[in-house]
């Protein structure tokens, strides 16, 4: 769903921020298929409205976008009390040598470098939010 659109009553929300259309096709579809109700955006700064207006479980959080960077968001994600106990899970295609430390430093609660291994993933979101109880 996009940030317009009204929300599905689901008990587990992800906020995914990513601007490449095919991950994010990937990653939404992955999530939608096990249960999970999603928020979409291509651009870190509408992140921090969109949860704050959605109040989610989880945000996957790109690191590499086209207006702000990934870490400027999350920074001020948890910057702000409202947003700041929503884990973040930073999700990459550029995995660069000290990415992950930085990711963890600037307030990300996990780093996950793609291309990403579908149970690993799931594993991963599971950790933070549980299972959404749907069957794929």
């Amino acid at each position: 769903m996009q940030g317009d659109e009204p929300l599905q009553n689901a008990a587990k929300r992800i906020l995914i921020v990513e601007d490449n259309e095919l991950n994010m096709k990937l990653l939404r579809d992955v999530l939608e298929a096990y249960g999970y109700a999603t928020i979409t955006t291509g651009e870190g700064a509408a992140s921090f409205a969109l949860a704050r207006e959605h109040h989610p479980d989880l945000i996957l959080m790109d690191l590499q976008l086209p207006d702000i960077s990934g870490f400027d968001a999350v920074r001020q994600l948890k910057d702000h009390a409202e947003t700041r106990p929503i884990p973040i899970v930073a999700v990459t295609a550029f995995a660069m040598v000290g990415d992950e430390r930085k990711a963890l430093t600037c307030g990300c609660d996990a780093y996950l470098a793609k291309p990403i291994l579908l149970r690993d993933f799931l594993d991963l979101v599971e950790k933070f939010i549980g299972p959404a109880g749907g069957l794929p």
